[in-house]
């Protein structure tokens, strides 16, 4: 079985080296797809955050069919009466986005959430199903799911062959301990002197390498360290053997919410577009290039955050810093040199 630190991938959604603690054990078995049960809402009500496990703050929704958006579906979905969700959280998940409830068997986390409230709007019954982050994407070329909700970047390169409707920034974060007085401005520079930690093979690499290189250039020196897994890097942070982490938001404001009431209580730093300087990075719901599906998902994601269930959804997972004003179809997406 693969571990999550193997698949290394610059450009994906939470990267396997910023996966966080698990909340209820392993997924199902490695490898291919399974099928995740749902939470049972009431009719005309999604619960987010249910089976969480502490991850999220829960909170049951009002969201009925949209007729008007609904009939934007290509004729084979409404037919079918479900929306198949792909998400790609095998082997282990990664919290608040995707991972198994505390019932053992529930796919829970922001993104299954965001499906089942989409799915809602759209007049159809969610069907989520679980795969690894690559089985994801062969699950969308093959027809077997109709789109991904997986915290799935926007990128020039995955718009050849996929359509995205935008729901959330693409964000990463610096992690420090809370007593620490040091803040990420934007600006590469005030890194100098500073030993950071990040995963390997991630895009957030990339990003920090790049600035390493220009310090360098200038005469002044950051530290890039490794190690093998979260909890090592946790440990490495809270021992003061490195000054941050840099990795997505969404695992930053998940830990320091876990973190709050620990004796070395973290908190978030500053944050940076996952797409570098020129681009906002942004998360998208993906479906197969030409499917018919991304003005529908755009505009059912639309309603959502003009009647305001898309704001408690990112309240409910401490996710807020990270909205958007609209959802936007095929948005600029992480350039194709840096993809």
């Amino acid at each position: 079985m693969p571990s999550q630190f193997s698949r290394r991938r610059l450009v994906r959604g939470l990267t396997a080296a910023t996966a966080t603690l698990s909340l209820a054990g392993g997924l199902a078995a490695c490898g291919g797809d399974s099928d995740a049960a749902t939470t049972g809402d009431r009719a005309g009500t999604v619960t987010v955050g249910q089976l969480s496990n502490g991850a999220a703050e829960p909170v049951e929704l009002k969201v009925s069919e949209v007729k008007s958006i609904s009939a934007e579906l290509p004729a084979s979905i409404r037919k079918s009466g479900k929306l198949v969700i792909g998400i790609g959280a095998l082997p282990s998940g990664s919290a608040p986005l995707n991972f198994v409830g505390s019932d053992q068997k529930t796919l829970t986390g922001s993104e299954p959430d965001l499906g089942r409230l989409v799915a809602a709007v759209l007049g159809l019954k969610p069907e989520l199903r679980n795969s690894t982050w690559e089985n994801l994407f062969v699950g969308l070329d093959s027809g077997k799911n109709d789109v991904a909700f997986s915290n799935v970047t926007v990128t020039e390169e995955r718009k050849k062959k996929y359509e995205f409707a935008s729901y959330r920034k693409d964000d990463l974060a610096f992690e420090v301990l809370k007593k620490s007085t040091w803040n990420f401005d934007g600006d590469y520079r005030n890194l100098a002197g500073k030993t950071v930690t990040v995963g390997a093979g991630t895009n957030q690499e990339k990003i920090l390498l790049e600035w390493k290189a220009r310090l360098a250039k200038e005469g002044k020196k950051l530290t890039v360290k490794y190690f093998p897994d979260q909890n090592a890097i946790n440990l490495a942070l809270r021992g003061g053997k490195v000054d941050a982490y840099l990795g997505p938001n969404p695992a930053v404001a998940y830990r320091t919410k876990q973190t709050a009431h620990t004796p070395d209580p973290t908190r978030s730093a500053g944050t940076f577009s996952g797409a570098g300087e020129t681009v906002q990075g942004l998360i998208a719901a993906t479906a197969k290039k030409d499917s018919g599906l991304a003005k529908p998902l755009a505009d059912a994601l639309n309603h959502l955050i003009e009647h305001g269930q898309y704001g408690k959804w990112l309240a409910a997972y401490n996710l807020s810093s990270e909205a958007v004003p609209k959802a936007e179809i095929n948005p600029p997406g992480l350039p194709l040199d840096n993809s």
